[in-house]
């Protein structure tokens, strides 16, 4: 009985191959198109940019002035400065964020991902901060962080101490500038990676739950041993996109500097340095070559944390 299905199998011979169909690489078109029209091309730009001086208005040609501008960034201490302190302020505003935010986002999703009347409210309140354009964020957390004691942090601080607290320029404070746009930032932000991450837990079987609950399983012991085995390569995939955002810091910085209260030195970026280099002074090739060693190093940290995580045997 088992054989018959197999001789006339070998009776009708060897199947002709299907040719491939046109469907995929049609559909993927667009978004491929979309890539090198602004990724690739401005990426190969900014690097014949880097080779020329360049300004912006002026009548002169660009002149061809090769590894110059890079060189520029380590070895002229007026320029590689504050190119490496700013590199230094993306590191560590990456450092803090990628942990927290992930952790965060992670903590906001298994809570809302419970089955309690009026879930639906609290999801819309935490995503909401996504929804608000960042320039009305800026301007809410400027009130929030204002040097004067009708700042609100200021004025809950000075109400909860009886006074004690004396108003505090957390704007200003090169001690506390950084931190206060790291706060802003996983506010804003850390509904996104929520979302995320609802979808993974929401991925994750009932069953399994349910027979960690007959093994007597503890909610810590659920967690560790279902919950993130089952959403780990979503939570890799989250901390290596919270990663490259973080390192793409420029448009809270911008937005609270042109308020004229922010200290610019402790939370300059890469990203700021190289539009204000390029553009506020008109030096196009120096922000080109800027923008393009930037590009090396966040794509080289981030082959290193890929490589780390499939060492621990992470992505599968």
């Amino acid at each position: 009985m088992t054989l018959a299905p197999l001789a006339r199998l070998r009776r009708r011979g060897p199947q002709p191959r299907r040719r491939p169909s046109a469907a995929g690489p049609l559909m993927a078109a667009p978004a491929i198109i979309l890539l090198i029209a602004f990724l690739v091309l401005p990426f190969i730009g900014a690097i014949v940019a880097s080779f020329f001086r360049i300004q912006l208005g002026n009548p002169r040609p660009p002149k061809f002035v090769g590894f110059e501008q890079y060189a520029r960034l380590f070895l002229d201490p007026d320029i590689s400065a504050t190119f490496l302190r700013a590199l230094g302020n993306n590191f560590t505003f990456a450092l803090i964020v990628v942990p927290v935010q992930t952790a965060l986002a992670l903590g906001l999703a298994i809570l809302i991902n419970r089955k309690i009347r009026g879930m639906t409210v609290f999801r819309t309140l935490f995503f909401m901060p996504l929804v608000f354009p960042l320039a009305l964020v800026a301007v809410i957390w400027r009130l929030i962080f204002a040097r004067d004691e009708y700042g609100l942090l200021n004025g809950v601080l000075s109400a909860i101490s009886g006074g004690a607290i004396a108003p505090h320029d957390w704007l200003g404070d090169g001690a506390t500038a950084l931190g206060a746009i790291i706060v802003m930032s996983v506010w804003q932000s850390v509904s996104f990676q929520m979302i995320i991450l609802l979808g993974a837990l929401q991925g994750v079987p009932n069953e399994l739950y349910e027979a960690a609950s007959i093994d007597r399983a503890g909610r810590w012991s659920q967690f560790l041993h279902v919950t993130v085995p089952g959403i780990r390569n979503t939570l890799i995939f989250v901390a290596l996109l919270t990663t490259i955002f973080s390192f793409r810091l420029f448009d809270q910085v911008y937005l609270l500097d042109r308020s004229g209260s922010l200290d610019i030195e402790s939370t300059q970026t890469v990203m700021y340095q190289v539009i204000t280099t390029g553009f506020d002074q008109n030096n196009i090739g120096q922000g080109s070559a800027m923008a393009v060693v930037f590009l090396i190093i966040v794509a080289l940290v981030a082959l290193i944390q890929r490589r780390l995580v499939r060492q621990e045997g992470g992505v599968s």
